[in-house]
């Protein structure tokens, strides 16, 4: 969405890091689009410790090779399933390790339960910061919104990263801009 969230997500790796602290970073296999690494728009990258699939027990997962760490940073973490955010709420209990997640809060089509990651950790956090950005308009902007070859699509499936055939870019709107798109306006 452009916003910073990977970017702030390596902020709070390096600080930790920087203490001397080790941390665990990681993400979504869905999220195919750099492979194993985190991108920024502005440069720093960083290769995660593992990348998680529907099917990865993340608690059994992180008990097993990472129960040393000082911190859990998850980035993307809408694609998870429920059941994965639960288990990053055990970690925090059952090993006593902070987690903090990076996502996003609603899919493309601005409907809640598109991502059920995102909803259930909206349900259990314990605190939510949102990180803001701006539409191209200058207003804070709200929503992610797909463009499939540079027309607005308000409809189809909840993750469509890459298929190879089309151009696929997701913005960072306002309600008003995503109206006017929606409209016919721009």
């Amino acid at each position: 969405m452009g916003c910073g969230k990977t970017m702030q997500l390596l902020q709070v790796a390096f600080n930790y890091e920087e203490r001397g602290h080790k941390v665990c970073v990681i993400k979504p296999a869905t999220d195919s689009k750099n492979g194993t690494k985190l991108l920024t728009r502005i440069g720093p990258e960083r290769e995660t410790d593992f990348c998680f699939d529907k099917n990865t027990n993340i608690l059994e997962k992180v008990e097993k090779d990472f129960s040393d760490v000082a911190c859990i940073l998850v980035d993307e973490a809408q694609f998870m399933t429920k059941e994965q955010a639960d288990e990053l709420m055990m970690i925090t209990i059952k090993l006593d390790i902070p987690v903090m997640a990076y996502g996003l809060r609603l899919n493309f089509k601005q409907t809640d339960g598109g991502f059920e990651g995102a909803t259930r950790l909206l349900q259990i956090a314990h605190d939510i910061e949102e990180i803001k950005t701006i539409c191209e308009c200058g207003h804070k902007a709200t929503a992610n919104c797909r463009f499939l070859n540079g027309k607005i699509v308000l409809d189809g499936p909840d993750i469509l990263i890459d298929d190879g055939k089309s151009e696929i870019v997701y913005r960072a709107l306002c309600p008003a801009c995503i109206e006017k798109y929606r409209t016919g306006e721009k």
